[in-house]
């Protein structure tokens, strides 16, 4: 493990959701980087969650529960006590995880997932599910909670090994509408040494608000949390890319101590 205030004196920016960044600047200020807060999204659960109650009170018909964020955690949850429900009703299935931020995230609330995968992508996600399945999967039910405009890769891994998926949609993230000149120009001046991105999502607000003048200037290191959220910094002309290793804050962090060491 890199040695504490190997950040020392690094400006480094964070564009995480406000409501999700806490641990990420935590982390960087532990190892003497000052983190520079400039959320480019937010997360805003959706108005219509009728499916997701429907499946919450009938969660015996699937043979998995997938969760792959921390964020469809939150929300399922706050519906859960909303709706007069308890983390008892997950008793009647099987719960994965995508990583381990996911899986504390439901462990701290009373569900311990029977399977994180051993590399956090979907693509390692559903073959986990399919060996922890027997070797199959036709016919079982799979309700994911995700984003709006979440990959399709997990629900096709899955429907081609013959699992019957439901995807309910509980939030979508939504770009911050800020004003990130400022940014813009320290970058430019070199005033900045890294920018991190949790989520494609993240990249794209990035690059439409600080320009992509700024965006492409390459005198800032891009640190990705993974091989996702990295080939779309590459899209879109990012210059210095690294990815954590593994695809976690803890690996974002030292990721980034690795290479300012």
């Amino acid at each position: 493990m890199t040695a504490v205030g190997s950040l020392k004196g690094r400006r480094i920016v964070v564009t995480r959701a406000r409501e999700q960044a806490g641990d990420l600047v935590r982390a960087l200020q532990d190892h003497g980087a000052e983190a520079v807060i400039a959320p480019v999204i937010r997360i805003q659960p959706l108005a219509d969650l009728g499916g997701l109650r429907a499946a919450l009170t009938g969660l015996s018909a699937y043979r998995w529960v997938v969760f792959t964020s921390q964020n469809a955690v939150q929300i399922v949850f706050d519906r859960l006590v909303a709706w007069g429900l308890t983390p008892r009703v997950f008793s009647s299935t099987s719960v994965a995880a995508i990583g381990t931020a996911t899986a504390d995230a439901l462990t701290v609330r009373g569900v311990v997932p029977a399977l994180v995968p051993a590399e956090f992508v979907a693509e390692a996600l559903a073959e986990a599910l399919v060996q922890r399945s027997g070797g199959t999967l036709n016919g079982a039910s799979v309700l994911i909670p995700s984003a709006e405009d979440a990959r399709e890769a997990l629900s096709t891994g899955l429907r081609q090994r013959g699992a019957k998926v439901e995807n309910i949609a509980v939030y979508r993230t939504v770009p911050v509408q800020t004003d990130l000149s400022g940014l813009a120009k320290d970058i430019s001046l070199g005033r900045i040494d890294a920018v991190t991105f949790t989520s494609s999502s993240t990249v794209r607000s990035f690059v439409d608000l600080v320009g992509r003048p700024a965006a492409t200037s390459g005198r800032f290191v891009a640190a990705t949390i993974g091989p996702v959220t990295a080939d779309t910094a590459r899209e879109l002309g990012l210059r210095e890319i690294i990815e954590a290793e593994p695809h976690t804050v803890p690996g974002l962090v030292e990721s980034l101590a690795r290479r300012f060491a």
